[in-house]
């Protein structure tokens, strides 16, 4: 029996919508089972542009049973996630349980502050290789080393949700080609 894997994606007030879509869509296009998770509430979330939009569920235990946790980026949405405990414990706990992590952007700087970078490659938006310092900076688009996936910034979730695609076990290439992702240039 084949199981399909599942992921958390996250969103808190600020986040980058962009990023988040896009990044819950290509997943869902994979086969993997993708929700979204609020801290709120309001099931609407309003994000960086101040677009508001649905999300699936609201956190709790039940994102322990994901895959892969999902930490998009986003200007303000950073402190937000750093400042909820109860989400820093969980980044830490599926950490500590090898389970799959991944942060682009600012989503990074998450990661840092839960402590799951250190010691491994991992690459970030443009500065932040002073905002990372626990992990062996690489200047690359998307890095998947470990158990953690990381990605620069607005501009990659494709090559970013790729990657997450690649680290669960999920060969990519037929969706790149329905996308013409190698056509327009994509890597």
């Amino acid at each position: 029996m084949i199981m399909t894997k599942t992921a958390a994606v996250m969103m808190i007030d600020g986040f980058e919508e962009s990023e988040t879509m896009q990044i819950t869509d290509l997943l869902r296009r994979a086969g993997v089972d993708t929700k979204t998770y609020r801290f709120q509430d309001d099931e609407y979330v309003e994000g960086m542009q101040k677009i508001r939009i649905r999300s699936d569920r609201r956190f709790g235990e039940e994102v322990k049973d994901a895959d892969v946790i999902v930490v998009p980026g986003g200007r303000t949405c950073a402190a937000k996630f750093i400042a909820n405990e109860e989400f820093m414990d969980t980044l830490r706990w599926f950490d500590a349980n090898g389970k799959l992590i991944a942060g682009m952007c600012s989503g990074t700087t998450v990661l840092e502050a839960a402590g799951v970078l250190a010691g491994k490659k991992a690459t970030g938006y443009t500065g932040y290789e002073e905002k990372l310092k626990s992990a062996q900076f690489v200047h690359e688009v998307a890095v998947y080393d470990a158990n953690v996936v990381t990605s620069q910034g607005p501009a990659t979730p494709y090559p970013f949700a790729f990657r997450i695609m690649e680290a669960l076990g999920i060969d990519p290439s037929e969706i790149k080609g329905r996308l013409l992702y190698k056509e327009a240039g994509g890597r």
